[in-house]
Order: C-alpha cells, then structure tokens, then sequence
C-alpha cells in the first residue's frame, strides 16, 4: 500500500516522546496495520505513522500490515474487530496493549506513544 510509504517530510526531533516511546518497545512490540489506499483517512494519516516507526528503528518484521476492500474486510479483520480504517493494534507476546482507530483526533503515533507510555507495557 501506497499509504504505507513513510512521509519524508516527518519530523523525527518533533515528536521525540513518541520516538522514545516505539525505542524503548524494540525487539518486544508487534504493529498490526489495517487500512487501505482508496481510504482518505488512511492516506493521511498512516504514512506520518510509518515515519515514526521508521525513525525509532522497528524492524520490518515487526511490522504487519493488511489491506482491506470497501466493504472494511480483509484478513484478520474479523479476529482483531478491525471495523475502522486505518486501525494500528499493538501486541506484546500476543496480546493487545494499545489500539488506534480512526476516529481518534490525534495522530497515529502519538496515540500510541501515550498508550505505551501510560501502560506497563513498557516497564
């Protein structure tokens, strides 16, 4: 997906918490990446997402992304209650410790940063 493609003009120095945040769960964090390109919101929003994740250094493994059809269906949609696009779910050994979804009012990352931050999932 297009929308996947980190956005060159992300400012990394801008967003250190969210950057610290993603740092401190390498090696540890799966992201779950539901969306798709025919998706506005998704086009907006998810390649700032990809920015961060590329500036904290997470592994391309440690990335999954699925992409889904009009009708919001797709793998794994139905496993992860993906209704919403662009939906981030974080995992932790299997089990969800933050999820994003398209009608919060903030962005991706910094959504989760906080929801990382707040937890102790981190710790």
């Amino acid at each position: 997906m297009e929308s996947t493609v980190p956005n060159p003009d992300w400012n990394a120095s801008e967003h250190s918490e969210t950057i610290n945040a993603f740092e401190a769960g390498l090696g540890e964090l799966t992201y779950r990446v539901w969306g798709a390109d025919w998706c506005g919101d998704c086009r907006s929003r998810l390649p700032d997402f990809f920015a961060a994740l590329k500036a904290a250094g997470v592994e391309d493994e440690r990335i999954h992304v699925y992409e889904v059809d009009d009708d919001k269906n797709g793998e794994l949609t139905e496993e992860y209650d993906v209704t919403l696009i662009p939906t981030v779910v974080v995992e932790r050994a299997d089990e969800e410790i933050a999820r994003f979804e398209e009608k919060e009012d903030v962005p991706a990352a910094d959504y989760l940063a906080r929801k990382l931050l707040a937890s102790d999932a981190l710790a």
